[in-house]
């Protein structure tokens, strides 16, 4: 019987991915009536399908992400990946976290391992919209705000208008921000239109705007626009910028931190 059930919901997931294939995108409310299944039935296929195959989900649904080579890894499979590299970024932004600080942390495996170098750290504040971030500093001498809201699982994120009310409400002082994708052309991207949401409010609320990440994330555009790179005042990253990233860098004043090459310049506040 069970084996019958997982047969007839494996159809059900390819037929439903046949139709995002041809129209690009589809609601919950069109898998429960295509499909003749309840709508928590929807949701958990369309979950299922985020982790496996090339598929977004979005508020109400879900987009074929068929165009982007790479699908969004789970935050176990993520965390292995570069790890020295992540480490190293971790410990440049780490550097720039004074005694009085409030720190915004998003989520992503270097942000992680951030959180953890700061656990022992007194007279920060961070707030962060990431679960397994509160998790490790708990415990610690740090005051953490959770903003709240629903956890992507795929990131362990909390996304949504609860998250975005709270930030809202807030001042931060540094916010980092780990990305999937970073171009001169298409700024900062990430896979998920929730987290991208709520990483756009966290950057309002912030003076200053330290986007993370490795040498693969460069040149890479995900589907789901954060902000324009103008909008950040300084990037951390593990190798030096190509020449066009870097030449757009230093003609809008973003400073850039190479891990364990030293930077360009002190990263400073944005003005306003």
């Amino acid at each position: 019987m069970a084996d019958a059930q997982s047969s007839k919901g494996q159809r059900r997931r390819e037929g439903i991915m046949n139709v995002l294939k041809r129209q690009g995108r589809i609601t919950i409310q069109e898998v429960v009536e295509r499909f003749g299944v309840s709508e928590a039935t929807a949701r958990r296929d369309l979950e299922l399908m985020e982790k496996a195959e090339p598929v977004i989900r979005t508020i109400g649904g879900a987009m074929y992400d068929g165009m982007n080579a790479v699908r969004e890894l789970p935050f176990a499979e993520k965390e292995g990946l570069f790890f020295l590299e992540k480490e190293r970024i971790a410990a440049a932004a780490a550097s720039l976290i004074t005694e009085g600080d409030v720190v915004g942390l998003s989520g992503g495996t270097t942000n992680y391992l951030l959180a953890k170098l700061l656990k022992t750290r007194r007279g920060i504040t961070v707030v962060t919209n990431t679960v397994n971030v509160a998790m490790e500093l708990a415990g610690s001498e740090i005051n953490v705000v959770v903003t709240g809201g629903m956890m992507r699982h795929n990131s362990f994120e909390l996304c949504g208008p609860l998250g975005e009310g709270l930030v809202a409400q807030l001042n931060i002082g540094k916010m980092f921000l780990g990305v999937d994708g970073v171009s001169s052309t298409g700024g900062i991207t990430t896979y998920s239109e929730q987290e991208a949401h709520i990483a756009r409010a966290m950057i309002r609320r912030s003076q200053a705007t330290y986007a993370m990440f490795d040498h693969t994330k460069v040149g890479r555009t995900s589907l789901f626009s954060i902000a324009s790179l103008a909008e950040l005042q300084g990037f951390i990253t593990d190798r030096d910028l190509p020449q066009q990233l870097a030449a757009y860098a230093r003609t809008h004043g973003i400073q850039t931190v190479v891990a364990g090459g030293g930077q360009d310049a002190e990263l400073q506040p944005k003005q306003g």
